[in-house]
Parts: C-alpha cells; sequence; structure tokens
C-alpha cells in the first residue's frame, strides 16, 4: 500500500492555506496520489456544526479533523487539512495522533491580512467590535518548529507549494516530479 500522510496547513484567517491546499492538491494528483483536503471552513458546516469559538470547541473542531486525517492516511491517501488550528496543544494531539504528519506554518502579518481582507473582518477585530477573532481578539499561537514555514506576503504560491513538496519527497512521501534533477 502507498504511504499515506497529512500535510496540516495552520495559520492566521486569509494566510492562504486553502490556496496552497488547492494549488498542493494539483501537484500530488499530478504525481498520482489520491488527494483529501479537510479545509476549516466546509469542516465546520458539517462535521462541526453547532461548536462555538471557545477554546474547547476549537480543540474539539481539531481534534475531529486529526480524527478523519487519521483514518484517511492510515489507508494511504494524501490528506491536506487547511485550518487555522490556533493552538500548539492540538496541533500536537493531532500530530501524534496521525503520525504521518507535516506542519505547515502559512505566515502572514495582520498587516497585510487586513489589506487582503475584503470582509472587513480584520479592521471590525481590531476596533473591538469582533470578539474571538483569532489572532487579534483570541490568541493564535504560533508554530516554534514546524516542519514548512511559507511565507504568503513575500513568496509566490509556486514558492511556497515548492517547499512543501520538497519536505514531502525528503521524507519519502512523494517522489520527485517527473524531470525533477537531483
Amino acid at each position: 500500500m502507498v504511504q499515506g500522510f497529512t500535510v496540516w496547513l495552520t495559520g492566521l484567517s486569509g494566510a492562504g492555506k486553502s490556496t496552497i491546499a488547492n494549488r498542493l492538491e494539483q501537484e500530488l494528483i499530478a504525481r498520482g496520489r489520491s488527494v483529501e483536503i479537510l479545509d476549516g471552513d466546509i469542516v465546520r458546516t458539517h462535521l462541526s456544526k453547532g461548536l462555538g469559538f471557545s477554546k474547547e470547541d476549537r480543540d474539539t473542531n481539531i481534534l475531529r479533523i486529526a480524527f478523519v486525517c487519521s483514518l484517511l492516511t492510515r489507508h494511504g491517501a494524501a490528506v491536506i487539512s487547511a485550518a487555522i488550528s490556533p493552538y500548539a496543544e492540538a496541533r500536537a494531539q493531532a500530530r501524534a495522533q496521525i503520525g504521518a504528519f507535516v506542519e505547515v506554518y502559512v505566515q502572514c502579518p495582520i498587516e497585510e491580512l487586513t489589506r487582503r481582507d475584503v470582509k472587513g473582518l480584520y479592521e471590525k477585530a481590531l476596533r473591538g467590535e469582533l470578539a474571538n477573532f483569532t489572532g487579534v481578539s483570541d490568541p493564535y499561537e504560533a508554530p516554534v518548529d514546524p516542519d514548512v514555514t511559507v511565507n504568503t506576503d513575500t513568496e509566490t504560491l509556486e514558492e511556497s507549494v515548492a517547499k512543501i513538496l520538497a519536505v514531502l519527497e525528503s521524507r519519502g512521501y512523494i517522489g520527485q516530479a517527473a524531470g525533477a534533477v537531483a
């Protein structure tokens, strides 16, 4: 059976997790992998409906995502989780449960996130008008030692995805792309 793995994208809202997940999915499919994306917004609608934004509810949501990732990984899928996952302890539990786990910190400064935010949520949160907004009025514990850090304010999408693919290759989760020079 093919080795499954989970790429766990963590970062603030609007940092680029879903965009990276979708591009990474294309690259992995092109390499013959079966891929599933667990997007935080979609999971909250279907698997975690009814959960709020307390620390307990956020942790429950992340552990539900980790459970699904572990099942898919165990069965040989390439899984991409794209969820804020603000707490280090919940991410550590996810890593322990899944095993074949690559944590990717999708980093982007608040100033850039605010500029990108078409809904104006960051501005509202910064003015104190929006409670429990991760990174502003609620904590985000940035990874201390992620497997990969991508900086979406200074890197292209292709550069960020290439960094992730390089780690997946180095761990033997995927082979080199056709035509790649060793």
